[in-house]
């Protein structure tokens, strides 16, 4: 089984139905969801008939926009009191006991309102968890996610490790536009901070019984088109048979945000770039979902 899923759903109303247009005429499945968007209900109520037949997950952001938690995260935002803290920054953060401390509780915190604020909307009652910019792996991220599902006694059935398999883009080098070695930078690392999470959680996880999939969309991200993502889907098949894995995940942002309203609300630089100013790299891979799901309604 592929699931052809979407991040940031919910961010904005018109950004929104750009990504549920790839359910009704595409192959989209699932959906990750903004937690502290103004919006999320307005987009959540929109989507209302369909959502059973999605996988909904919470998409964990420290970001793009406010926190739920107000200034109680105030080491993780701005003077406007926006999200303002850095990958790297947290990252490191995470190794220094002291600074750990410190922003150990507002995350938390956050965390703790976003999983929360979204457990309406997580279909049969069990939880589905990413991040944005997957911040989830982030070990002090992380540690938070686990230590919020334990004190709150959530289910939860998924948890996106974002490891990517280099085989499968060794096999079809030469076929692929747009790899980018940032990319194989970002897969190098969260392919670390994956199995640094999954040895130290391996007891968790195993209770929980969070499904596994092999995953698809840091490698290609921002250019995960049609032409790309078909190359890879033979030998990500062939891996798929060789961890004796069923399903995979493939990651698509089809969102582009294009109406002036919408733009000007949003906060972070990367977000900008990634959703406004490549918005026709968004629109080939909502075409991309469109193609996979053969054109036609569901």
């Amino acid at each position: 089984m592929i699931e052809y899923h979407a991040d940031d759903y919910g961010l904005f109303p018109a950004q929104s139905r750009h990504i549920a247009d790839c359910y009704y005429n595409g192959a989209l499945n699932g959906i990750s969801i903004m937690p502290n968007s103004p919006y999320l209900k307005e987009c959540m109520d929109a989507i209302e008939g369909i959502r059973s037949k999605l996988f909904v997950t919470v998409h964990l952001n420290f970001v793009e926009g406010a926190p739920i938690t107000g200034d109680k995260a105030k080491r993780l935002i701005d003077k406007e009191g926006n999200f303002s803290i850095g990958f790297g920054k947290l990252l490191l953060i995470g190794f220094v006991p002291v600074l750990r401390r410190l922003y150990y509780k507002a995350i938390r915190r956050e965390v703790e309102a976003q999983l929360l604020a979204c457990e309406p909307y997580m279909n049969d009652g069990k939880f589905r968890i990413d991040g944005h910019v997957h911040y989830h792996m982030l070990p002090l991220v992380f540690d938070a996610v686990m230590d919020v599902v334990k004190a709150n006694n959530l289910q939860v059935s998924y948890i996106r490790f974002p490891r990517e398999e280099l085989d499968v883009y060794r096999r079809a080098s030469g076929k692929l536009k747009g790899l980018k070695a940032i990319n194989v930078v970002k897969v190098l690392v969260l392919n670390t901070l994956a199995a640094r999470n999954e040895r130290k959680y391996r007891e968790d996880l195993v209770s929980l019984n969070i499904e596994r999939k092999l995953f698809m969309g840091v490698m290609l991200s921002g250019h995960m088109f049609y032409d790309n993502v078909k190359e890879c889907l033979p030998h990500a098949a062939d891996i798929l048979a060789d961890r004796g894995l069923q399903d995979m995940e493939i990651l698509f942002h089809p969102g582009d945000v294009s109406e002036n309203e919408e733009i000007v609300q949003v906060t972070s630089n990367d977000d900008y770039s990634f959703l406004v100013e490549n918005k026709v790299n968004r629109e080939k891979e909502a075409e991309a979902l469109r193609k996979f799901g053969g054109g036609l309604k569901r």
